[in-house]
């Protein structure tokens, strides 16, 4: 049985061996990048017979990430996908084990190096084309539509905001605005309209028909592939309405102008390819900035889990799409 390794160097041949079901004779553990999470490549080799010849680990993060997750219900959900099998019917890299420590709050996810078939991930600093949004959001339609109104994975937890989070969440609205103000950055928008919006659209997205969502499809969680858009870190994975992910990767991936030129079209092609047509489509996408403002609002508060660069960036984006939702 696979364990959640206690360090980088407990990746050993055997170890290695038991996550992808062959002998292997030798692991090196490349450059371990931290973030909410720690992740790395590790180069394989093996007794005979073929096998990646690298593989990318995620594994828990330092303490405040851990607690994060923990916070959030979310450090085992990827874990818990990967050990029930869960069909993803999109463009995602294939997974090769997951084992989860709850007592040290550790957890690992196995899974396969997208670039030695082609795959280029992208990153929030460099927006995505309108094509790769539409390619993009075809594929979170075949995920949505596999598991629109169906019975979902206990993993995949509902959207809910307690009361219990109010205070922290309106906290770290007035401290990411402060910070922003102190580095020469303004948003219009006050604390106190933001933390309503938030907790409105929280509320929105466990409305409507439900489905299996990625939950964080930010385009520094995906990457191309021939002429498609592919989707991993599914830390996030869990159920609520179909609109979230459409609105938060639009939303994310676009240039300002790009989104206000092709959002609707862009909408239109994504329920083409859903195969339903829910009748307030438009009004619930137009919801969906509040939660990504908010989201990244928080990250950058926090200091640690992204960088200054992409937290900036991403809140830009999404500020300006908040704007153009509350003027109308």
């Amino acid at each position: 049985m696979l364990t959640a390794p206690r360090a980088w160097s407990d990746l050993t041949p055997s170890w290695m061996s038991a996550a992808l079901g062959r002998p292997v004779t030798r692991t090196r553990v490349g450059d371990v990048v931290h973030g909410t999470n720690s992740r790395a490549l590790v180069e394989v080799s093996y007794a005979d017979g073929p096998g990646p010849p690298r593989v990318f680990v995620k594994r828990e993060g330092r303490v405040l990430g851990r607690l994060a997750l923990t916070a959030l219900g979310a450090r085992e959900a990827e874990t818990d996908l990967v050990r029930h099998g869960t069909p993803l019917p999109l463009e995602h890299p294939a997974f090769h084990a997951a084992a989860t420590d709850r007592r040290r709050l550790a957890t690992v996810v196995v899974m396969e190096d997208v670039t030695l078939r082609g795959g280029r991930p992208h990153s929030a600093l460099v927006p995505l084309s309108v094509e790769q949004v539409a390619a993009g959001l075809r594929e979170l339609a075949g995920l949505h539509s596999a598991y629109w109104d169906a019975r979902l994975p206990a993993f995949a937890r509902p959207w809910r905001l307690g009361p219990a989070w109010a205070p922290v969440v309106r906290g770290g609205f007035v401290h990411a605005l402060l910070k922003l103000r102190r580095a020469g950055h303004r948003l219009r928008v006050r604390a106190a309209d933001l933390d309503r919006d938030f907790r409105a659209w929280a509320r929105t997205a466990s409305t409507g028909p439900q489905t299996l969502l990625h939950g964080d499809p930010h385009p520094g969680n995906t990457y191309g592939v021939g002429t498609g858009v592919g989707f991993y870190d599914w830390q996030l994975v869990r159920s609520g309405s179909w609109v979230h992910d459409v609105g938060y990767f639009v939303t994310s991936s676009l240039c300002v102008d790009d989104r206000r030129q092709h959002e609707r079209a862009l909408l239109e092609g994504y329920l083409d390819a859903l195969g339903h047509r829910p009748a307030d489509a438009w009004s619930r996408y137009r919801r969906t900035p509040a939660f990504g403002l908010g989201s990244w609002l928080q990250t950058w508060a926090a200091g640690t889990f992204q960088p200054d660069d992409v937290c900036l960036a991403t809140i830009e984006r999404f500020a300006a799409a908040h704007d153009d939702a509350r003027s109308g």
